[in-house]
Order: C-alpha cells, then sequence, then structure tokens
C-alpha cells in the first residue's frame, strides 16, 4: 500500500471529500457508551492513494468537528502490525484536512468531483442524507465503506423510500460485528437495516477486502476494503 508522502505522480486533477462521522461514541441497548469514531485505515488508504495521484482531499463532518479516531484501529493487533500501526499514524498526523473540516451544511457539491465516506455513524444526519442523495444524483463517483452503508439509512423521504432502492451494496456484515463482540451489545446491525431500504446486499469472506460497484455507487465491506475501494474511485476519476 502506498502511503501519503510516498510518491507525488501529477498536479492535483480532482477534488474529493470526505465526509466522516464526528461522533467519538455509540450508544449501546443496555445504554451504555462503547467508545468509536472513525477507523484509520478506512481514511488513511484511500487519503494516501488519492493524495499520491494528485488529488486534492475535503473533510466535512457534522458542524464542522474535528473527527475522532477510533483508537482501537490504530493498535498494531487491529492494524495489521507494529509497522502498519505506525504509518497509519503518520498519515493522520500528516492529513492536515482532519484538524480543518467543513461542516456538512456547507458543502457545494459541485465543487467536488467525488464522496467518500470511510466509516462511521450517521445513520440519523439529515444533512448527511441530503448529500448522499444529491451525490447519487449527479453521476459523480459515491464511495460509501464498512459501517458508512449506515449512512443511507438517511435517505428515506417521509414515505420511507430511498433512491438507493435496487442498489447492489456491502458493508460491514453480521458476522463481523459479531465476531468484534458488538453483534449481542448493538441497537440494531447494519446488513439487516439495509436490507429494509430494498438494497441487494453482498458480502465476501470476513475480513477480507471485497466491493461491489454498481453503477457510480462503489461499496466495500470491511476496513481492507478500503485500498482496493481507492483504486475504484482513481478508475472512475480518469
Amino acid at each position: 500500500m502506498t502511503y501519503a508522502g510516498d510518491r507525488k505522480e501529477e498536479s492535483t486533477t480532482a477534488k474529493i471529500l470526505f465526509a466522516l462521522t464526528g461522533a467519538d461514541h455509540r450508544t449501546l441497548k443496555d445504554g451504555t457508551r462503547h467508545p468509536t469514531g472513525f477507523w484509520a485505515e478506512e481514511f488513511a488508504a484511500p487519503y494516501s492513494a488519492l493524495t499520491a495521484a494528485g488529488h486534492e482531499s475535503v473533510v466535512a463532518t457534522p458542524g464542522g468537528v474535528a473527527p475522532t479516531v477510533d483508537q482501537v484501529s490504530l493498535r498494531p493487533e487491529m492494524a495489521g502490525g507494529d509497522e502498519k500501526a505506525a504509518r497509519l499514524t503518520q498519515v493522520l498526523a500528516g492529513a492536515d484536512e482532519l484538524r480543518r473540516p467543513i461542516g456538512l451544511t456547507d458543502v457545494r457539491l459541485a465543487d467536488y468531483d467525488a464522496v467518500y465516506y470511510p466509516g462511521g455513524h450517521l445513520s440519523h444526519d439529515a444533512n448527511s442524507g441530503a448529500l448522499l442523495t444529491a451525490a447519487l444524483g449527479s453521476g459523480k463517483p459515491l464511495a460509501v465503506v464498512c459501517h458508512a452503508p449506515a449512512a443511507l439509512l438517511a435517505t428515506r423521504d417521509e414515505r420511507g423510500e430511498t433512491p438507493f432502492a435496487g442498489y447492489r451494496v456491502t458493508g460491514f456484515t453480521n458476522d463481523e460485528e459479531n465476531a468484534v463482540g458488538l453483534g449481542p451489545k448493538a441497537k440494531w446491525l447494519l446488513e439487516p437495516e439495509l436490507g429494509k431500504l430494498g438494497v441487494k446486499f453482498e458480502r465476501g469472506a470476513d475480513w477480507q477486502p471485497h466491493t461491489v460497484v454498481d453503477r457510480t455507487l462503489y461499496t466495500g465491506q470491511n476496513p481492507a476494503s478500503a485500498a482496493p475501494l481507492a483504486q475504484e474511485i482513481l478508475k472512475a476519476l480518469k
């Protein structure tokens, strides 16, 4: 995997919006708070690939708050070893965009060539839902990975309908959620909730890279899918 700073191939040719959660915890069904945030690899791998290709990135969050990284994602046993954990930490430290995000309400979709959601929990954010709906309708590449497809739940209109109905998608599976111990504790799980939208959920092997491309919608199953998803975005931008 190539990380930001490893090489610079061309001058900036596209502008990518990274839409991140501003949450630092999720509330479990027993009412306890579980620390969370964005998953390091899901931001760092695409950010690095897009930066190395000469593209510009802008981070947006609800209210323009600086996003919190899930500290678990920086542990060597979760990141894939000490070296990779150190590289992820280095990328995040060098990504100034994370420290000066804009608010989702300040996003002008016309300013961007693609939109990317690196994980996170935005299932009830109306501004995010409006952005996703507009991005899908624009025909621009829209990429969503891991838990980020939960944001599609906010695209339902007053009739409960969504423009994403009928699309093939993937995301963090029930089995993967259970494997990390959060399945039984969560208020709801992503896989069945997406099914209620009328999307066609597809899954690969647990923890292995798996991406699904349907028209201009690009989805990835888990953190390992972030890097290959970035390559799909790069192909779409050519």
